[in-house]
């Protein structure tokens, strides 16, 4: 009937004006039609027409307007049909107690009709309450986390129930004059509060405090043990997973610091020898000098990847030429077979950032390049680029371009993680950590850094730096991570085999 006949039990049925024309409207209709059957039937059986329109009036407006409706029925038939016509009186006494029972049938039976409209109004709340449990419960107990799908769960609350607003706090909160608290408890501990308009509807407010609140209750407690229980398993994980770190990263850690100590301990014991000659031992002094410089770079290295994701490398900020800084990076690397071919725009503006972090940077990134460049030239480019609005401003744009096997797509960020070496059949040497430190670095100066490139067409590498300072001259930033690590000896990320780095 809900479905067939919604409009009899809208909730908000049509203005009492339009229900007293129905019923007039509809009383003359059943008149007319009594006229019709008068020539087959007797006269005062044909009372029983008038009942449909009682029901209908009664279901969509109410018993009151249903008894009207019997009421302007009894007279119009009276006056119509029963003798004398065209007058309201009745001479045979018959007639008075067929009337009279017309008059209780239709009291009878707009009562009837308010039940079922009552009723069927009712079974309608019930359901639409009902698939409202269903999408709490979902809401709830899905994946989501509380914080996040209470808003919704508040917003369905407020449209089932007309309610004009509603709210849910993981607290205790009291009510005020705009709005009513309805405590959300688990056994005998209040777990929550929901709060509702108080300007809401009375009927709405009877609803969620009979059939809605205990609903969410039951549900809200189970949501609350599942986040917690999620929250452990996530520590759990995090921990296996931080612990699995650890083991490779003292691994490949190990494996770093023993290759130069090899080197230069053999090489110490071949100077011993007599044999060697004047040559022999300039090479066996040039192989500890080497392999000391690369010791150092990756203790270095390390100390300063650990500062970073402490929390503790704050730029110490000074105008800087990037022309020199770029030079002085450069320069640093010419004793090792390296080639770089600078253009760098005339005139480029000074920068506000830390000097010394920054030519780290840049030699982290060269160096980088200059090993996987297979032997040609290192091309970096240095030019002014002016904003075109939104959130990029003026900035200087360096781009180091190598020659070397290129980078695949889904390791374009991959590179910048501590430890990462991208698989390949060539090592490189390089310990995983320079690109970290280089992103981490020039992040913490206002910057940016990422990757670009093309499998076997080589790899081009691009700082932007903001020219507009991002902080004041000496100002202390918030604390500089390597994005995406936890601290270094607290899961720094997954060590690869070899490659980048």
């Amino acid at each position: 009937m809900s479905r067939s006949f919604g409009f009899l039990i809208a909730r908000n049925p049509p203005s009492r004006t339009a229900g007293v024309l129905t019923a007039g409207a509809l009383v003359a209709l059943c008149t007319l039609v009594v006229y019709a059957l008068a020539a087959v039937a007797p006269v005062v059986s044909l009372s029983v027409v008038y009942l449909p329109a009682v029901l209908l009036v009664s279901i969509t407006w109410g018993a009151w307007l249903g008894l009207l409706t019997g009421v302007m029925s009894a007279a119009a038939f009276d006056f119509f049909h029963l003798p004398p016509v065209g007058r309201l009186t009745i001479n045979d006494s018959r007639m008075w107690v067929a009337l009279a029972a017309f008059i209780v049938v239709t009291a009878v039976a707009s009562s009837v009709g308010e039940i079922a409209r009552a009723r069927t109004r009712d079974a309608e709340d019930r359901r639409r309450e009902a698939d409202l449990a269903a999408e709490l419960a979902r809401l709830l107990l899905s994946g989501n986390s509380l914080a996040q799908a209470l808003p919704t769960v508040a917003a369905r609350l407020a449209a089932t129930l007309e309610l004009h607003s509603a709210a849910i706090e993981m607290r205790t909160v009291p009510g005020d004059e705009r709005t009513i608290a309805f405590p959300l408890r688990d056994r005998a501990r209040t777990i929550g509060t929901l709060l509702v308009g108080a300007d809401s509807p009375p009927t709405s407010l009877r609803r969620l405090q009979e059939r809605v609140v205990p609903s969410l209750e039951a549900l809200l407690s189970p949501a609350l043990e599942r986040e917690r229980l999620m929250a452990g398993a996530v520590d759990a994980a995090a921990l296996r997973r931080a612990d699995n770190v650890k083991t490779a990263l003292l691994r490949s850690v190990s494996h770093d610091l023993r290759s130069p100590l090899t080197a230069i301990s053999a090489a110490a014991e071949a100077l011993q020898s007599r044999s060697l000659s004047e040559e022999e031992r300039d090479d066996m002094v040039s192989v500890i000098g080497g392999e000391s410089r690369r010791l150092s770079r990756l203790i270095e290295n390390l100390l300063e990847l650990s500062r970073l994701q402490a929390g503790a490398a704050r730029p110490r900020r000074d105008w800087c030429s990037i022309e020199e800084l770029l030079a002085e990076a450069a320069g640093e690397l010419r004793g090792e077979e390296a080639r770089f071919s600078l253009s760098i725009d005339a005139e480029l503006p000074l920068v506000s950032l830390d000097p010394a972090q920054m030519e780290r940077a840049f030699v982290n990134v060269l160096d980088n390049a200059r090993r996987h460049s297979g032997g040609q030239p290192v091309s970096v480019r240095a030019r002014a680029v002016r904003g075109t609005g939104g959130a990029r401003g003026d900035r200087i744009v360096i781009r180091v371009v190598d020659r070397g096997p290129g980078i695949p797509a889904a390791e374009l960020e991959e590179v910048f993680q501590p430890f990462y070496r991208a698989a390949g059949p060539a090592d490189h040497g390089g310990s995983g950590l320079g690109l970290a430190i280089a992103r981490g670095f020039t992040e913490a100066n206002g910057g940016t850094l990422h990757v670009e490139s093309l499998p076997g067409q080589g790899a081009t590498f691009v700082f932007e730096l903001p020219l507009a300072p991002t902080f004041e001259l000496d100002a202390s930033p918030a604390p500089a991570t390597v994005p995406g690590q936890a601290s270094l000896f607290d899961g720094a990320g997954e060590p690869a085999p070899s490659g980048v780095g």
